[in-house]
């Protein structure tokens, strides 16, 4: 039987699916939605500290996520190794995110905005591209991947999209109740959160959540471009 998921969401980097989305995941996973995340990198660049070799911080920052992910209550991590900043756009990783589209079908699929303006980490933009095209139309056709289909793993449409940090914001989600587990989601990331250096995390991912519900009858969010495809 093929596995399959609600919801894929597909980072960059450990740790950015915890500021992005954590808190729509855990109200989703709540709800009885399954969740799986795709780690593109390995985040091994993301230390300020020359002693930790970047072997060294891939470990740590793979175990970091897992704990994040089962805080959430993510069924699975998918983790594809890439080196942190070498994405590029090639044939070869968009078929893999075509695969694990056709593999878990998901109706939902989240990830980072490919078109955020001037600064934005070249690997946010292009995971957001390539994922962008896989869901559209590469996942969708037969004939974009016949050899796909040979071995069972039929075309899939996905019904939505969300984007994190995004500039064009149109759909809002309450995370009110599910807040603290972002916050202690976040909290697993300890090599990041100490690059960060901010002296009151809580206060300051309060604030920024509280921001993104602006206009809302709810108090803290999380907040996405979001495209229909029908």
């Amino acid at each position: 039987m093929m596995p399959h998921t609600d919801i894929l969401v597909i980072t960059p980097h450990p740790d950015d699916a915890e500021f992005g989305v954590a808190g729509t995941i855990a109200r989703q996973v709540q709800k009885g939605k399954q969740a799986v995340y795709v780690v593109c990198t390995n985040g091994d660049k993301g230390t300020s500290d020359v002693c930790v070799m970047p072997e060294q911080l891939a470990e740590i920052r793979k175990k970091e996520q897992m704990a994040a992910a089962e805080v959430l209550g993510v069924n699975e991590v998918i983790f594809l190794e890439y080196p942190d900043q070498g994405l590029e756009d090639t044939p070869e990783f968009r078929k893999q995110i075509v695969r694990l589209i056709r593999q878990y079908q998901p109706r939902t699929v989240v990830t980072a905005d490919p078109y955020r303006r001037y600064i934005w980490h070249r690997d946010h933009r292009i995971t957001g591209q390539v994922v962008l095209d896989a869901v559209f139309p590469y996942a969708r056709d037969y004939w974009a991947y016949p050899d796909l289909t040979a071995e069972g793993l039929a075309p899939h449409k996905v019904e939505e999209m969300l984007f994190w940090a995004a500039e064009n914001i149109n759909y809002r989600t309450d995370i009110t109740a599910t807040f603290d587990l972002k916050l202690a989601a976040l909290r697993c990331h300890q090599s990041q959160m100490l690059e960060m250096d901010v002296p009151d995390l809580e206060k300051w991912l309060k604030d920024r959540c509280r921001s993104l519900a602006k206009g809302e009858d709810f108090e803290l969010g999380e907040a996405f471009h979001r495209v229909e495809l029908t």
